[in-house]
């Protein structure tokens, strides 16, 4: 089954030539002008976003984040005129899993199309302690309760898991968590942990995400 991406473009030119190339590609595509259209057609039917950063209602990084709040766990890719430093680590920070900067080559969309699904397709569930990551619906269960996780945060709580009670340093966690070559500050980093140790509290798990300073991090 051809995974169905949605393209939130206002320019109308560049939106039919990435409907027309996608479908090319063996996507399934649904398209959008605007943030408050993406909010309303992002579904279970959605494998993935590709979202411009500069909407005619709303910044991307902000729809990025009401998607995330609404429980969509599927990768989104940003476009962007900007190739700032600071822009993409918005973008990260906003919960997106790649970024884009324009102008761009169809096929390298494509390749990071393939690479952020294939980084979040099924497996099989993992368990960690009181721990259940499920990769189908990208969520984190304990003791009977469910929270939706990001991509992001799906792939580095799976690292952690991996190494239960070992310290994973922070460099290997930003390779599990984002793509190869993506520049993550620090506190990219940082807000992305703190937001996993309130899922887990959330959950109610025994399990907490420590810190050793200068070494990495610990889920114990």
């Amino acid at each position: 089954m051809r995974p169905t991406v949605l393209i939130v473009e206002d320019d109308h030119a560049l939106r039919d030539v990435l409907v027309r190339g996608l479908r090319d590609e063996d996507f399934g595509t649904l398209a959008a002008q605007d943030g408050a259209t993406a909010l309303r057609l992002t579904g279970d039917s959605v494998d993935a976003v590709v979202l411009d950063v500069r909407l005619p209602d709303a910044d991307g990084r902000d729809v990025c984040q009401a998607m995330r709040a609404q429980g969509f766990a599927s990768p989104v890719v940003f476009l962007t005129a900007h190739h700032r430093l600071h822009d993409r680590l918005s973008g990260f920070s906003a919960g997106g899993d790649d970024y884009l900067a324009k102008p761009f080559h169809l096929a390298e969309l494509t390749a990071r199309l393939r690479a952020a699904l294939k980084r979040s397709g099924p497996a099989r569930p993992t368990a960690a302690g009181d721990l259940v990551l499920d990769p189908v619906h990208h969520s984190l269960c304990a003791a009977g309760v469910d929270v939706a996780l990001t991509p992001t945060e799906f792939r580095l709580l799976a690292a952690l898991m991996a190494g239960l009670g070992a310290v994973v340093g922070r460099r290997e966690l930003v390779r599990a968590g984002w793509p190869e070559g993506a520049q993550v500050s620090d506190n990219t980093l940082d807000q992305y942990l703190s937001r996993l140790r309130r899922k887990l509290r959330d959950v109610g798990s025994s399990l907490t995400i420590s810190t050793l300073r200068g070494i990495g991090h610990r889920l114990s």
